[in-house]
């Protein structure tokens, strides 16, 4: 696929302390990029959900066959020198920002690298930029920040001290996640806690919403 600009990949700086990352502007070419925001699932909720549950279009399955392929799988073996061949990859979407995200964390230990792909266009708000940090404590000590502008690539190799976040914003702010993580179990699990994640998300706005359809019924009634 020629959306992907792998030579910006292979020219990028890799980064190695105090863990190992890089960032690449326009990764996914602007030629491709309408397309594939045409095509991005449309997802009304806050939270990670598996590919394998969304719809999209041609565009964007497109994108999602090269990212997972050979020829992205080797400039990330070359770029971070790892061995990925017998790892698998597992690949979530985000659509929404929601109040609870952004907290600083490392990444569950089953995965090895982790590769974010944004794509909003005009990002100009100050939270819901990712932050590479040197702290499990402090937002405001930064690596770098990046904001999550159409195109933009951050990856890292995941360690006890790879911590990253953003300040809070709530609101559309897609991106995707490609992992490559230790072993099929590990993408199972993970597809399973998103997919339940999602299924009790769902379940609690119904029944919110029910709730407040009550309650507006009933001081209707009392008026």
């Amino acid at each position: 696929m020629q959306a992907l600009d792998l030579a910006a990949l292979r020219a990028a700086p890799l980064t190695r302390q105090p863990f190992e990352y890089l960032v690449v502007s326009g990764f996914i070419k602007a030629e491709a990029r309408a397309a594939v925001n045409a095509n991005y699932p449309r997802i009304e909720q806050p939270g990670s959900f598996p590919v394998g549950g969304l719809t999209y279009g041609p565009a964007f399955r497109a994108l999602l066959a090269a990212l997972t392929g050979p020829d992205v799988r080797a400039a990330f073996e070359e770029k971070f020198r790892i061995d990925l061949a017998k790892r698998p990859t597992m690949v979530t979407v985000r659509g929404r920002c929601g109040p609870k995200d952004g907290n600083i964390h490392t990444d569950a230990v089953t995965k090895l690298i982790t590769v974010l792909i944004y794509l909003n266009p005009h990002w100009e708000q100050t939270g819901g930029r990712l932050r590479l940090l040197r702290s499990a404590t402090d937002i405001d000590d930064i690596l770098v920040e990046v904001p999550p502008e159409d195109g933009t690539l951050v990856a890292f190799r995941r360690s006890d001290n790879s911590y990253h976040g953003h300040k809070p914003f709530i609101g559309p702010r897609r991106v995707i996640q490609l992992n490559w993580v230790t072993d099929r179990l590990t993408v199972r699990r993970e597809v399973l806690r998103h997919r339940v994640s999602a299924w009790m998300k769902r379940l609690f706005r119904l029944t919110r919403s029910q709730e407040s359809g009550v309650r507006s019924q009933g001081s209707g009634v009392n008026d």
